[in-house]
C-alpha cells in the first residue's frame, strides 16, 4: 500500500493554507505566565511532553461547533465572512431574511443565541451515552464571539445572548459523567477574518473592535496579546484537558505558541494532571496532538507511530444549518474503526440549534454509536495498533492521505465483508470487519506463512455480542472463520482472536515531533 510521508503531508498543508502576516518573535502580554519546570523553549516543551494515556485510550470524543452562526443556520460556521465578504448570493440571501448589512448585521444575530432550552446534564449524559470519553466545545470561533465568562473578551456568552458561561457550565456537566473535558479556540484567525464592508454596521464604533475594523500593526500586535491572555484565562479558569487550535499557522508567532504552551504545562503539573495541546499541520511541533480536518479529505493512509486524531463533521457542515445533510450511523462507526486502526483518536463534531438543543438526526446517531461500542468497545478502548492496520479493497488502493476539498464518503464498495482493520489489547488481536462476510470471514493477514503472522498459535476466535466460539481453520489463504447465522449488531463485526504473542514496546508517545524515539505498535 501507498502513502505520503508526513512530512510530504505538512508541505502540501502549509502551501495551501491561508497565512498572515509574519508576526513579531517577541511580544509582551499583561498576564504573566506561571512558574514551573517547562521553559518557553520546543526543546523544553518536547522534554516535558508525553501524550496522555487517557487521550490514547479513549479513542473517541464529541467536538462542536455552536455560536452566533447558529442563528441564521445557514450556509455555514462562515456566516460572517461571507455575509460581508462579496459573496452576492450570500449577501443577497442575508439581506431577504434580515435585511441590508447597515440594518441588521452579524451583532444583531447576539440577542437570538439564546439557549434557551439548553440543558447541558442532558447533553452530557447524551454524549456518555455515546460512548464518547472526551467533549471539545468551540470556546471562540473566528467570529471573535467567546462562549465562556470572559474579563478579557467583553464580547462573550455570560455579557450577551445566552447571558450564561457556556463553557463553565458544560464543562461541570462533562466532568460529572467521568468524561474528560476540553476546548477549542480557533479565535486567532479573527483579526482579519471579517471582510471590512463600507457603509454597514461595522461602522458603529460600540462594534468596532467586535468586527476587528482596525487592523494596523499596532492594532495586531494588541489583538496577538489578547489572544495569548485568553488561552491563559481558559487554562486557568477551566482547567481543560485539551486545548484544541484551528490553524494558527503563522498567524501566531513561536513566542505566542511557547508562552500558551508552557503556561498550559505548568499549569497542568501543579494541577497533577495530564494535558495536551491539539493542532493541525505543524502549528505545533512539540506537545501537541496532531489533528487532522475531516477524515475523507486529509488524514493517514497508513499507520503513524504516535497519536493523532482527526475532527470530522457529522454532516456535510459542522456548524447546523437548516440545509444540512448527515452522514449514516455505519459509516460514523466505520470510520472511527479506521482511525483507531491507524493509532488516531475520532473527534466527532456534532451541530446544536441556536437554542440549545441537539437535532434528532444527530443524537440517534450518537446512540446508535453508543450501541455499538457497547458491545464492541472493547477492541476500541485503550487498543493499540498492529503492525498491520489492515486489509481489503479500500486498504489497498493507492490514494494519498491528502486529496483536495470534494466528496469526502469513500466508494460503498469500500465497505464490504472483505475490509477488516486491526487492534490490540496485550496479546489479543481483533479484527473488525467492516460489513457483513456471509458465511466465512477470510482474515488473510494470518494466512499460514504469511510475513505478518506473529509468533503463537490460534486458540480461539470469538465474535463480540455472539456466545459462544466460532469454528475456524488456518491454511496459505488466511484464517478461515464460521460466522453465526445471526449478527451481533447493525456494522461492523469484531471478531476476537487468541492465543498469538503480540509484542508490545512501551516507549511514551511524545508526538510527531519524536516520533522516532520508539515504537507504539503492537508486534
Amino acid at each position: 500500500m501507498k502513502s505520503l510521508s508526513i512530512s510530504l503531508l505538512f508541505g502540501i498543508v502549509s502551501i495551501l493554507t491561508t497565512t498572515a502576516a509574519e508576526i513579531p518573535a517577541t511580544m509582551a502580554t499583561g498576564d504573566a505566565a506561571k512558574p514551573g519546570p517547562v521553559a518557553e523553549t520546543w526543546d523544553s516543551i518536547r522534554a516535558n511532553y508525553v501524550t496522555p494515556e487517557w487521550f490514547r485510550d479513549a479513542k473517541f470524543g464529541i467536538f462542536m461547533h455552536w455560536g452566533i452562526y447558529s442563528v441564521p443556520a445557514h450556509g455555514s460556521e462562515w456566516y460572517v465572512r461571507y455575509m460581508y465578504g462579496g459573496n452576492p448570493a450570500f449577501l443577497r440571501w442575508h439581506t431577504e431574511h434580515y435585511g441590508p448589512p447597515d440594518k441588521f448585521g452579524y451583532k444583531d444575530f447576539i440577542p437570538f443565541f439564546t439557549a434557551a432550552k439548553w440543558n447541558p446534564d442532558e447533553w452530557a449524559a447524551l454524549f456518555k451515552q455515546a460512548g464518547a470519553k472526551y467533549v471539545v466545545p468551540s470556546a471562540e470561533h473566528h467570529d471573535g464571539f467567546s462562549l465562556w465568562d470572559s474579563a478579557i473578551n467583553r464580547y462573550n456568552a455570560k455579557n450577551m445572548g445566552p447571558k450564561r458561561d457556556l463553557i463553565g457550565d458544560l464543562g461541570k456537566a462533562v466532568r460529572a459523567q467521568g468524561l474528560k473535558f476540553g476546548m477549542s479556540n480557533h479565535s486567532i484567525n479573527h483579526f482579519d477574518f471579517i471582510p471590512l464592508l463600507p457603509h454597514s454596521d461595522q461602522s458603529d464604533p460600540a462594534w468596532a473592535e467586535f468586527y476587528s475594523v482596525d487592523r494596523s500593526p499596532e492594532a495586531r500586535q494588541r489583538f496577538n496579546e489578547r489572544w495569548v491572555e485568553k488561552n491563559f484565562e481558559l487554562i486557568d479558569k477551566y482547567q481543560p484537558d485539551i486545548l484544541w487550535f484551528d490553524g494558527i499557522g503563522r498567524a501566531a508567532s513561536d513566542s505566542m505558541k511557547l508562552r500558551v504552551a508552557a503556561h498550559y504545562l505548568n499549569r497542568a503539573a501543579a494541577w497533577g494532571k495530564q494535558v495536551t495541546l491539539s493542532a493541525k499541520y505543524t502549528d505545533y511541533p512539540s506537545g501537541a496532538v496532531l489533528d487532522y480536518e475531516r477524515q475523507g479529505r486529509i488524514h493517514p493512509r497508513g499507520l503513524k507511530p504516535f497519536a493523532w486524531e482527526v475532527d470530522e463533521p457529522i454532516g456535510n457542515k459542522f456548524a447546523y444549518v437548516t440545509e444540512i445533510q448527515y452522514k449514516p450511523a455505519a459509516l460514523l462507526v466505520r470510520r472511527l474503526v479506521d482511525c483507531v486502526s491507524m493509532n488516531g483518536n475520532y473527534l466527532l463534531n456534532i451541530s446544536p440549534r441556536a437554542d440549545g438543543t441537539i437535532p434528532e438526526p444527530q443524537q440517534e446517531r450518537l446512540l446508535a454509536m453508543g450501541r455499538w461500542l457497547r458491545i464492541n468497545g472493547e477492541a476500541i478502548y485503550g487498543s493499540r495498533p498492529w503492525t498491520r492496520y489492515g486489509e481489503g479493497p479500500y486498504f489497498d488502493s493507492p490514494e494519498p492521505e491528502w486529496r483536495p476539498p470534494g466528496p469526502d464518503d469513500p466508494p460503498n464498495e469500500s465497505f464490504t465483508g472483505r475490509e477488516i482493520r486491526f487492534t490490540t489489547q496485550g496479546d489479543t488481536l481483533y479484527a473488525l470487519v467492516m460489513d457483513w462476510p456471509g458465511d466465512r470471514a477470510v482474515v488473510t493477514a494470518l494466512a499460514a506463512g504469511a510475513p505478518y503472522l506473529p509468533a503463537g498459535k490460534i486458540e480461539t476466535v470469538e465474535l463480540l455480542g455472539h456466545s459462544g466460539t466460532l469454528e475456524f481453520a488456518q491454511d496459505s489463504e488466511g484464517l478461515k472463520v464460521k460466522m453465526p447465522g445471526e449478527k451481533p449488531c447493525d456494522f461492523v463485526y469484531t471478531l476476537k482472536i487468541t492465543g498469538l504473542k503480540l509484542r508490545t514496546t512501551a516507549a511514551p508517545d511524545q508526538g510527531p515531533g519524536a516520533a522516532a524515539s520508539g515504537s507504539l505498535i503492537s508486534q
